[in-house]
């Protein structure tokens, strides 16, 4: 457990001190951190000067001042870019060093503070301590046309448990991240939102692959992810992040029994059509580091392509809409050599409505309004793509050329829409992405689509890039309310809180649980029904029929009981399809007849409900008529034998097992 070693600075009070990178290690001595304003948009930002393992990080006021932090925010990034929130923490007063350890600690060159609230009779004031490790790891990095091949050695197998393990980091979502042949081909891959596990018999029908496990999410941030396989005979374990989701194998596929295996691309077109482009750290098979294997040219590994041991990440500025006063204000002048209007940008979002994209027409009193309702692009005219809520990055291309409006989705994959005005289209100086400023505030911008909560990236207006980081710099046109540099989608639906297999949806801030299929409902499938007849009592009911959920959000499903509500006690009454009056006919040569009770509940119904009762019994009743049971000698019939009514309970079986008990117990005393 080390203390990072760095210096004590005190930064200067002016208009670029807030993005000055400079750690403040606490100390006795005056100085401390103070931007020139106290905002939200503020922050302080640590270049450690290599990947490190951060474990904690300590706070306090500025020296001798009322200024200091009562929250913050924690970021962490590899390259001063694309940053990842980590939590948001609570600090105290400038005499007090308060320490937080993280829970999992972070990976990362760069720290990025952002205060969040602070004292109000003061301003924003801090010194930061952080504790970390060294922190190494073997990088490969691959271009999409480039891969790795490892042919496992054939000795002699040294256990029984084989692991491959490995982090990953795309900017994509598809791509091979590995492909094992032998006799059955295993396949691993970024598939849309999820890592997709796939299986293809190599020798019988290699067109068909299967899937077997579907993990994970948000895996083409461009942040790291971890990955494991962990096979132990017949069962393999596929761990995406924390995550781990457990599938049956067949009996012949072993790790052992791979041929070899392909990193960065398929070795079978069946199972994946595209290679990974990003970047792998730590791949290991049985503990067997493959990229140092790679390093040293062993003659297991086999290059293709072009592999470099380095991230080289390209650098993607996004931009976050997290709340209802988000906006971001752009200016646009054509250019004189321009012959339309041109807008470009990619968006993720949960949300079905929100506008992306509107300008004024100027010339014509008119408005453009781009924004997504139902989950679908609209451009004055409802057309355009569908499915645009999935939390996938979609590219949007607005043009004007010839007098005619078009909007284009997702490139060649996705749909394109056309509107044409019976005017020339020319814009006004502004453009707003994602929302409008207050509407006292500014007059050239009007929102009657609700706004837009998600990411976007890659702007281009007149096909030219928008500089994000010059925006954040207040450089370059105005915005309110935005995570600059980061994305900050969630994803929470996986892994879902729906049970019993209810279907989940989500927006940006909450998640939905359709539980029609199940049975089931409430905000998480969660049951709504009583686990006992005592409970519905307790509730006010009297006696009649109700659905009982005995383990309550248990695995076990409801079931249609009938509650017999008394003032000593509350009788849950199940049913059987044995009600109706039985003759009692003997078997030939055998004294007994045996009856077979069919209940509406299942086993594990019974099993649980007897578990939880204090009392259990099974009534079985005789009718007989000019006849006596036999174990009543010397009694005069009077109809209606003594045993009828006669009852057996137990407290340890079912109540079909009672019955043949209890059959099994009589058999001898039947009419005859």
């Amino acid at each position: 457990f080390c203390i990072l070693s760095l210096f004590c600075a005190v930064l200067p009070l002016t208009s670029l001190s807030v993005q000055t990178f400079f750690f403040l290690v606490l100390s006795a001595g005056a100085g401390g951190w103070s931007p020139l304003t106290s905002d939200r948009y503020q922050w302080l930002q640590v270049d450690l000067g290599e990947r490190t393992r951060i474990t904690a990080v300590a706070t306090q006021g500025r020296y001798g001042s009322s200024d200091w932090l009562t929250s913050y925010l924690l970021m962490f990034s590899d390259t001063g870019h694309n940053w990842k929130q980590y939590r948001q923490e609570d600090s105290i007063g400038v005499n007090s060093v308060v320490q937080y350890k993280l829970q999992q600690p972070a990976v990362a060159r760069f720290l990025r503070l952002l205060p969040l609230d602070w004292n109000p009779i003061g301003r924003i004031g801090l010194r930061l301590e952080a504790y970390g490790c060294p922190y190494s790891s073997d990088v490969v990095s691959f271009d999409g046309d480039s891969s790795l091949t490892f042919r496992p050695s054939t000795g002699p197998r040294r256990t029984s448990k084989q692991v491959v393990s490995l982090k990953f980091k795309t900017q994509r979502n598809s791509g091979t991240l590995l492909d094992a042949e032998g006799q059955e081909g295993l396949g691993l891959a970024p598939a849309g939102a999820h890592l997709s596990l796939m299986m293809s018999h190599r020798s019988t029908s290699p067109s068909e692959p299967r899937e077997l496990a579907s993990l994970g999410s948000l895996l083409d941030d461009q942040h790291w992810h971890h990955v494991a396989l962990e096979q132990k005979n017949v069962h393999l374990n596929l761990t995406v992040d924390k995550h781990t989701q457990e599938v049956q194998l067949p009996e012949e596929f072993s790790l052992w029994a791979v041929d070899q295996m392909s990193v960065g691309a398929a070795l079978n077109s069946a199972i994946f059509k595209k290679n990974i482009q990003g970047c792998l750290e730590n791949l290991l098979f049985n503990n067997v580091n493959l990229i140092e294997l790679t390093k040293h040219r062993n003659q297991q590994l086999t290059v293709q392509g072009n592999v470099t041991f380095s991230c080289a990440e390209p650098v993607s500025v996004a931009v976050t809409f997290p709340g209802p006063q988000s906006f971001l204000q752009l200016p646009w002048t054509l250019s004189s050599s321009s012959r339309g209007v041109s807008v470009g940008f990619q968006f993720r979002t949960w949300n079905e409505a929100g506008l992306l994209l509107t300008f004024d027409l100027p010339q014509q009193g008119g408005v453009v309004w781009l924004y997504l309702s139902e989950a679908r692009l609209h451009l004055q005219v409802h057309k355009g793509g569908s499915a645009l809520n999935d939390g996938q990055w979609h590219s949007v291309d607005l043009t004007s050329r010839r007098g005619r409006l078009t909007v284009s989705v997702d490139k060649q994959e996705g749909g394109v829409a056309h509107a044409a005005p019976s005017f020339p289209v020319s814009v006004s100086n502004q453009v707003f992405f994602g929302g409008c400023p207050l509407e006292d505030s500014v007059q050239e911008c009007r929102n009657p689509h609700g706004v837009f909560q998600g990411c976007m990236r890659l702007l281009t207006l007149d096909n030219q890039p928008v500089d994000l980081i010059t925006v954040q710099q207040r450089l370059l046109g105005n915005y309110s309310q935005l995570q600059m540099d980061m994305c900050g989608i969630l994803d929470r639906c996986s892994p879902s809180h729906c049970e019993h297999g209810g279907r989940c949806s989500q927006s940006w801030t909450t998640f939905h649980c359709n539980c029609s299929d199940g049975g089931y409902s409430g905000a998480t499938c969660h049951t709504v029904y009583e686990q006992s007849c005592e409970a519905y009592k307790h509730n006010g009911n009297t006696s009649g029929y109700f659905y009982i959920d005995v383990d309550g959000s248990g695995p076990i499903r409801p079931q249609l009981v009938y509650c017999n509500m008394t003032d000593e006690k509350t009788w849950m009454v199940i049913q059987h399809n044995n009600t109706e009056l039985t003759k009692v006919r003997p078997s030939p040569g055998v004294k007994q007849l045996l009856v077979h009770f069919d209940y509406m509940s299942e086993e594990e119904q019974l099993l649980t409900v007897i578990d939880q009762s204090e009392h259990c019994q099974q009534e079985l009743s005789y009718l007989c008529r000019k006849s006596r049971l036999l174990n009543t000698q010397g009694r005069k019939s009077t109809g209606v034998p003594a045993a009828c009514g006669a009852t057996a309970w137990t407290h340890s079986t079912t109540a079909t097992v009672i019955s043949r008990n209890f059959i099994k117990k009589l058999k001898d005393s039947f009419c005859s």
